[in-house]
């Protein structure tokens, strides 16, 4: 545990400056001690003695924790801010912009102390914290400030103790872990379990208490046993008993259900050698001399955690035939896992994290572990400002936190609770005011949405700075589509109805019409004839060609002739000299079996052999289609329609894109539908060949949800 400042001690300012001439350097300590020294007659001053004591203390810890001078410094200058005695402008001139960037951060996040008593999500809160602190070093000082509150609330009323134990656990434990400061992740952890669970703390102190001199014998053997093994191979070694914290202890055997006596690393050791060889050399040692328990070994130096963690973890029956954890790491592994890695809640708390937050905040380990060819650049600080410069966190009425892209509006934030709630959104309240829904939003803003009971989006929130949000746009973009796709399915509805009527074919299959016209779904049918891409001549070649009493189309015969290339990568026979074009109702790729029709107006249509249209022709129509071939297409890109039907979910669209991205394919269009639980997708890419497309279709098809993909 850091040394830090009782009540009586804080007035031997001399003795803390030397202790920060030692740490830092003279040149470097000159920061602190002039926050020390200006802080210490601000207290004497205001008569905040206590307060004065507090900093110190705070300070003490800090500069245990190998912080920069900066972030100690704030500590000491903390009370003097709060109390007024020093503003931002005094600090500025006095101490320097980033030390008053600092303060100005601790005054925003002590607004989010009380946090941990919401029903917000923890790692909502977590982040949230973060980003109102905008620079990693105010959470640092609020983590000590927090250890140095639980030592002083030992005496204090259950029920105090009990909340801050909570609090504790929710949210300060949690960030002191992700940040990778060990000491005070133990030691915050074992506080709130004392406060929280103070029976389960006592019998499980009892425990360890009770057979410590046997179990501390008995790791002595073992590390006399093992240092004998090791020197007769060479290996020099630091071998030492593994210190175990209470509440580790406690979250072990409620996770894996074990009695105290189960547990196998309450009796542990620690191997520190020179290099990776050595590790697994006396891994070797350990499971010759000992037996290992099947299922309890881990190896962390082949495949690392998430966090970068290294080291070999194995589990023996040792002497005596009691169980022993040992593990083993080099002496680089042994400090990165001592200074800790970000991003290490999916291990310790059992849950996932979000992959871009635990990215953004792994290489900030290198602020907590005071380096002076760091502090004699820059600064520590400048790159830890701006790490959540892209993402606001706002609250709910109910206190759940939501997190939004920055610049964001009371609309982005609706669709994000809701897409019905975004599409009704008239009006909106933030910390209690009604503002307008181009209100850019910040960070602790409470955000209430006013409804209509009914409607739908305004065009206008298209553009004029209504939303920030890709997800919403895509929302608002989504319902304008829907609605005018409902037109103009309504539309074609009635002219097929019509054509129908005029052919006398009523009764004709409005399914079997899609299908033949290339649409998986009559409403996509109806919506195409509404817009005119259908016209009445192909619906009546496709009646003909599925009408019960007519004969199956006769196999397509070409006539050959002399081949001519073309830009489009076809040779076609027979002509000259006149313009290629791909056909829209099949989009024809290398290397599909293809015939080119003769139009009266285009040159020659490129179609699939087995296009609908070309199996429906009529035996004239037959007459003018020529055979073709591909020529050398080389990288021309073609286009190409695939078809998904997915289960509908948020984030389906982002993940079907990516995984076509995986092909390096660029898709020119996307047309979605919502149907029930169902969404129906059709993406138009531009792609090379049908290989390509299979290939597409492959990875679409291992998007969670997908149930078809397929080429039409």
């Amino acid at each position: 545990m850091p040394a830090m400042f009782s009540a009586t001690a804080v007035s031997d300012l001399a003795r803390f400056e030397a202790d920060l001439a030692a740490t830092y350097g003279a040149a470097l300590a000159d920061l602190p001690v002039r926050a020390l020294q200006f802080a210490s007659g601000s207290a004497q001053a205001s008569g905040r003695g206590e307060a004065f004591d507090r900093a110190v203390a705070v300070a003490s810890v800090l500069r245990a924790q190998g912080a920069d001078p900066e972030t100690v410094s704030a500590a000491l200058l903390s009370t003097a801010f709060a109390g007024g005695q020093l503003d931002l402008e005094g600090v500025e001139a006095a101490f320097g912009p980033d030390l008053a960037g600092l303060l100005k951060g601790l005054a925003r996040a002590g607004r989010l102390e009380t946090l941990g008593s919401t029903k917000a999500d923890p790692e909502q809160l977590r982040k949230m914290f973060l980003a109102i602190a905008e620079d990693v070093r105010v959470v640092l000082i609020k983590l000590a400030e927090r250890v140095i509150l639980l030592r002083g609330l030992t005496k204090a009323d259950e029920a105090l103790r009990r909340a801050a134990g909570e609090e504790t656990l929710t949210l300060f434990a949690p960030l002191a872990n992700r940040l990778g400061v060990s000491e005070l992740k133990w030691e915050l952890e074992d506080f709130a379990f004392r406060f929280t669970e103070p029976d389960l703390y006592r019998r499980i102190a009892g425990q360890l208490d009770e057979k410590r001199g046997d179990r501390e014998a008995y790791i002595g053997r073992v590390i006399a046993k093992l240092r004998e093994e090791l020197a007769g191979m060479g290996i020099e070694a630091v071998i030492q008993g593994r210190p175990k914290h209470l509440y580790s202890i406690f979250r072990k055997m409620r996770g894996k259900n074990l009695a105290f006596e189960q547990l196998y690393d309450i009796r542990a050791a620690r191997v520190i050698v020179k290099n990776v060889r050595e590790c697994y050399a006396v891994l070797g040692v350990v499971h010759d001399l000992w037996t290992p328990v099947e299922g309890e070994f881990d190896d962390y130096v082949a495949n690392p955690k998430a966090n970068d963690y290294r080291s070999l973890h194995t589990a023996v029956v040792g002497p005596e035939g009691r169980t022993l954890e040992v593990q083993i790491r080099t002496e680089d592994m042994h400090r990165h896992s001592e200074h800790g890695v970000a991003a290490h809640w999916r291990y310790k708390e059992g849950k996932r994290a979000d992959q871009k937050f635990d990215d953004k905040i792994a290489w900030l380990r290198e602020l907590l572990a005071f380096k002076k060819d760091l502090l004699a650049g820059e600064g520590a600080g400048r790159g830890a400002r701006g790490l959540f410069e892209d993402t606001i966190f706002v609250f709910t009425p109910q206190g759940r936190v939501v997190d939004l892209p920055a610049g964001s509006t009371p609309i982005d934030f609706a669709y994000h609770v809701h897409t019905d709630l975004g599409h009704r959104c008239r009006g909106a309240k933030v910390d209690g005011h009604m503002v307008t829904l181009t209100t850019k939003l910040a960070n602790a803003q409470k955000v209430e949405i006013t409804a209509a009971k009914q409607g739908g989006p305004s065009r206008d929130w298209l553009s004029g700075g209504y939303l920030a949000s890709p997800r919403a746009l895509a929302k608002v973009r989504q319902w304008f589509r829907h609605e005018d796709f409902e037109k103009d399915a309504a539309a074609g509805r009635t002219v097929l109805e019509k054509d129908l009527s005029r052919l006398g074919a009523t009764s004709a299959s409005h399914e079997r019409i899609a299908q033949a016209l290339g649409h998986p779904h009559t409403d996509e049918l109806y919506a195409a004839l509404g817009r005119g891409e259908v016209t009445s001549r192909q619906v009546e070649i496709a009646v003909r060609g599925e009408a019960p009493a007519a004969p199956a189309p006769d196999p397509v015969t070409v006539k050959p002739s002399a081949a001519s290339g073309t830009s489009s990568g076809v040779l076609v026979l027979g002509v000259n000299n006149l313009a290629t074009l791909i056909a829209k109702c099949c989009k024809p790729l290398p290397p599909d079996a293809i015939v080119g029709f003769v139009t009266r107006a285009r040159g020659v249509t490129v179609h699939r052999a087995d296009c609908p249209n070309i199996t429906v022709l009529s035996q004239d129509q037959k007459e003018r289609l020529l055979a073709a071939d591909w020529g050398k297409t080389g990288e021309e890109p073609f286009a190409a329609d695939i078809e998904v039907v997915s289960v509908d979910r948020q984030g389906l669209l982002r993940d079907i894109s990516e995984a076509i991205a995986r092909e390096r394919i660029n898709v020119t269009a996307v047309n979605t539908l919502s149907r029930g639980m169902h969404a129906f997708m059709r993406f138009t890419l531009q792609v090379t060949s049908a290989d390509a497309i299979a290939r597409v279709l492959r990875q679409v098809k291992d998007v969670p949800g997908v149930d078809t993909a397929r080429r039409i």
